[in-house]
């Protein structure tokens, strides 16, 4: 059979660009912010790919094109609006301890492998797009997203201090870099701190008198100034320094087969690391600004990102969390801002490096804990500690995480804790025990409306949740205890299933054994509302020929009528 035109066209709209769906405004409305945005961006990426590049071993060009290859693809495929795509120092990390022994102290061999494992990086995303795994991603809960935020924000923060004050930085985690920030905190700079709270003092002010505009733009431009009139180096002030000019021709690494079985599990460490924080970085800016993130999608997007990336002699790279709040805070509208960054870094490779020689560390520090700021969300834990305590334990945890054990290791923590306490609700449902609402023929929980009316010698109940094998014995027990603590002999039990969606085989077992347990007492048991594909589990598994009938047509209400119409037996 054919595929129609129309079919075709849609399949590639959703495919491509698909950023666009349910935009409110016109591209050109928001190209003028996307602009500026992108300049900003760009100032921010060139020096954040020359240091991740140091960390995963290579030479600094190589994390040049990774985000200069990345970023002309990304606005293709992704689905998030502000995501910035970039190196990241976690997956630099882990490039950087890994390939170490495998190359043998070769940087051609170590820049060949690096760029392979960003194709099977991009071979990974690509299946798991069509697989559809990005459903998978939805396990990391809103609370779990507060706390990751939160934990970010320090994150990020103590790797941006030692820049601010101009002293010694150090690796590892939050605590570990926190205890070498404080130890060599005598030692700062005053000209760092100068520069940078002067920068972070504009940034402040300029989001508070000019909001939306590019202030973080004029304000890498003014450093730029700054430092070309002022010789800021003599007096311990950091810059940029050299950047390589120039880019590669696309083209394949040179790796034999045995090699790229090696390079696999490292692949999926990257990916992993890769599909959590890109969606963890969606997430939070889909909600943030109202739209939808659509997480397999952004599985196609890295699948893309990382081929142009080894392909063009990178390393695997990711959503990244600072550069994506640093286009964001520069306005931001669509994925253009990342194309834009990517096009103004591919001029400045191949004209102007010499430029970005002169932009101080400090500023681009203030630029990066200006971002992060608005991500600690107080109030919100305030609210969590006051009305959902289990919740806030999930984002304490996984802020913990974060600070911890790195930015993946947070979000897993807490997503795993957010599956413990879904399964455990899940596993207990509540059920509700009815009585009928004064005046009505309609039947509610009981315990939530003492007002409700019992009706003699009738137990009605209503599982609230599907009927599955690990919740089947919490609600027969449920049931029995009911049964026990009965002030008065029960002769009717009645099983409203209406807000039961689904059940399984262990669960038609369950009210089947249910069934026994009531006759075993001499009470009469049916169930009534049942949707019609637990009808059919509970046909197939023999349960209507215990109860009697089941159908559509009789409520709960006919029900306990009918019963009640029968003659009272000894």
């Amino acid at each position: 059979m054919s595929t129609s035109p129309d079919l075709t066209a849609t399949k590639k709209r959703s495919i491509l660009l698909p950023w666009r769906r349910g935009m409110t405004e016109g591209l050109a409305s928001s190209l003028r912010l996307d602009l500026a945005a992108g300049v900003t961006l760009a100032a921010y990426l060139l020096p954040a790919a020359l240091g991740d590049a140091s960390l995963a071993g290579l030479d600094p060009q190589h994390g040049l094109y990774a985000c200069l290859f990345g970023g002309l693809v990304f606005w293709l495929f992704c689905s998030s609006r502000q995501t910035s795509i970039t190196v990241t120092s976690a997956i630099s990390l882990l490039i950087g301890s890994t390939l170490g022994g495998l190359a043998g102290g070769d940087p051609t061999r170590f820049a060949a492998m690096a760029a392979c494992t960003a194709l099977l990086t991009a071979a990974i995303a690509f299946i798991a797009w069509l697989a559809r795994a990005g459903s998978v991603v939805s396990f990391i809960s809103e609370t779990v997203l507060i706390g990751f935020k939160a934990g970010v924000a320090l994150h990020l923060a103590s790797t941006q201090l030692p820049k601010l004050f101009g002293v010694k930085g150090g690796h590892g985690d939050f605590w570990e870099r926190m205890d070498v920030f404080f130890h060599h905190v005598s030692e700062t700079n005053g000209t760092s701190l100068a520069l940078g709270g002067i920068a972070l003092a504009a940034l402040i002010v300029g989001k508070k008198l000019l909001p939306n505009k590019p202030v973080a733009l004029f304000v890498v431009i003014g450093g730029i100034v700054a430092a070309s009139f002022i010789d800021l180096g003599s007096l311990g002030v950091k810059l940029l320094g050299h950047v390589p000019s120039g880019v590669p021709l696309p083209s394949l690494p040179v790796v034999s087969f045995r090699e790229v079985r090696e390079l696999l599990p490292l692949a999926l460490a990257c990916f992993l690391l890769a599909a959590v924080e890109t969606a963890a970085i969606g997430r939070m800016f889909a909600e943030k600004h109202g739209y939808r993130l659509d997480s397999n999608q952004e599985f196609l997007a890295l699948a893309g990102v990382n081929l142009a990336s080894g392909l063009g002699q990178g390393f695997p790279i990711s959503g990244g969390m600072s550069q994506s709040l640093v286009n964001e805070s520069g306005g931001a509208r669509t994925p253009l801002s990342g194309l834009i960054a990517a096009g103004i870094m591919l001029v400045v490779a191949l004209f102007f490096t010499e430029l970005l020689r002169n932009l101080p560390q400090p500023v681009l520090a203030a630029i990066v804990l200006m971002a992060v700021a608005s991500l600690v969300k107080v109030k919100e834990l305030k609210r969590l500690w006051r009305l959902h305590r289990s919740e806030f334990f999930v984002a304490a945890t996984s802020l913990l995480g974060v600070l911890s054990a790195g930015l993946l290791q947070g979000v897993l923590i807490g997503a795993i804790i957010s599956l413990v306490l879904l399964i455990r609700r899940a596993s207990t449902p509540h059920v509700a025990f009815l009585g009928r609402i004064p005046g009505a023929r309609r039947y509610s929980d009981h315990s939530r409306h003492p007002d409700n009316e019992p009706t003699p010698g009738v137990l009605a109940f209503r599982v609230e949740s599907s009927i599955v094998y690990f919740n089947a014995d919490h609600i027969f027990d449920s049931v029995s205890a009911r049964v026990d603590a009965s002030r008065e002999p029960i002769r009717f039990a009645v099983c409203d299933l209406s807000t039961s969606p689904n059940i399984d085989m262990a669960g038609a077992r369950m009210l089947q054994n249910l069934h026994g347990e009531m006759a075993r007492r001499g009470i009469a048991f049916h169930l009534v509302e049942a949707r019609s594909t637990v009808r059919d589990m509970l046909r197939i598994e023999g349960v209507e020929e215990k109860v009697g009938r089941i159908d559509r047509f009789t409520s709960l209400a006919h029900a306990i009528d009918d019963f009640q119409k029968q003659p009272l037996k000894s």
